[in-house]
């Protein structure tokens, strides 16, 4: 073997640079695998395509060359159109934007296809439109009224019915021939219960209520992005508010005798006092009595009963309603009147100082 002399400036240079550290390529370990950072990409020179970037596999998209699904082909489907002019909406709203609201997010769990985001925009329109018309029409509602009130308009049961008042068919099983007119959903086993809070995985299904409700939900918000504000006012009050709702029947008092004496303390007025009106029948096995409650001079409420103590919790009963339920006798303007016309007048709404606290 020979040996090779060189000069010691070349020996320098080549112990110099074999010093010099290599930066080593950082690796993450995920859930999914590892996954290389930014800079050993940059240290890379060949494009690297990972599996875990890959765009995700559509069940319900067909192959390149396949003709269209019906269900992805809104344009065929003689359902989809009779559904749009029963509902009798603007042109403005595309077919296609009904079709996406008849995808439940069980049947597609891709966002992009399902109406899970329509359905979120359309549940807080429901919820604003349905707060502001209680809130002003009723300004002294208790809380606990208010929500049953809202759940007996905008809640999951009253949409369904809507949605099906509106002659929405719903299809055995999301399959992609399903025609485009139909509500897809994935169905819940047979015999799985839901009761309280817990409920069963969005993988298994979900009921068929929930999917009518969100299909209402997302044909609301189309009509919001696609017609204006105007128009969704006026399909609110067409499909929501035209229902007939007892909002007296939503009252359940535990003491209303002692609520009311804490009403009249709080506002001012005199102590109030059950007084008898009439009788008759007292000695009999059905007598009546109707009794009033009197603050001074004024009578607050009347009731009835086969008893005393039963018309006078009648009485005090019908004088909470009577505060409660009370609405300016002037129609009220909505605060969303200010957002189809920012140059219209507008009157306050009353606001009031809060429920009696027994």
């Amino acid at each position: 073997m020979k040996r090779i002399r060189c000069s010691s400036s070349l020996c320098d240079q080549f112990l110099s640079s074999s010093r010099q550290i290599v930066p080593r390529p950082r690796i993450t370990v995920t859930a999914k695998g590892p996954l290389l950072t930014s800079h050993t990409r940059a240290l890379s020179t060949t494009p690297v395509r990972s599996q875990y970037y890959e765009k995700p596999i559509n069940p319900y998209e067909p192959a390149p060359g396949e003709p269209l699904p019906r269900a992805r082909n809104p344009l065929n489907s003689a359902k989809l159109a009779a559904l749009h002019a029963r509902l009798s909406l603007h042109p403005s709203y595309p077919i296609q934007t009904l079709a996406r609201a008849l995808i439940d997010q069980s049947a597609d769990p891709i966002r992009f296809y399902n109406n899970s985001s329509l359905a979120y925009l359309g549940n807080s329109l429901l919820g604003y439109y349905g707060a502001e018309h209680f809130m002003c029409t009723y300004p002294r509602l208790p809380t606990l009224v208010l929500k049953s009130a809202m759940a007996a308009f905008v809640g999951p049961r009253p949409l369904a019915a809507i949605g099906r008042e509106w002659g929405v068919e719903t299809a055995f099983e999301p399959t992609p021939d399903v025609d485009a007119g139909l509500l897809q959903f994935k169905r819940l086993p047979p015999g799985t219960t839901v009761k309280g809070h817990l409920r069963p995985a969005r993988s298994e299904g979900v009921p068929e209520e929930e999917a009518m409700a969100n299909f209402v939900r997302a044909t609301f918000a189309g009509v919001y992005l696609h017609e204006g504000v105007a128009a969704s006012r006026q399909f609110f009050r067409q499909h929501v508010m035209s229902r007939k709702l007892d909002v007296d029947q939503l009252f359940n008092f535990v003491q209303p005798t002692r609520e009311l004496s804490r009403l009249c303390a709080r506002e001012g007025f005199t102590p109030p006092v059950a007084r008898l009106i009439s009788e008759t029948g007292r000695m009999s096995r059905s007598p009546v009595f109707i009794v009033g409650v009197y603050s001074g001079q004024e009578c607050l409420g009347q009731g009835h009963g086969a008893s005393m103590d039963e018309a006078r919790i009648r009485a005090a009963v019908n004088a909470l309603k009577g505060w409660y339920l009370y609405s300016p006798a002037n129609p009220v303007d909505l605060p969303s009147k200010m957002d189809v016309d920012p140059a219209a007048s507008f009157a306050p709404a009353m606001i009031d100082v809060g429920e009696v606290i027994v």
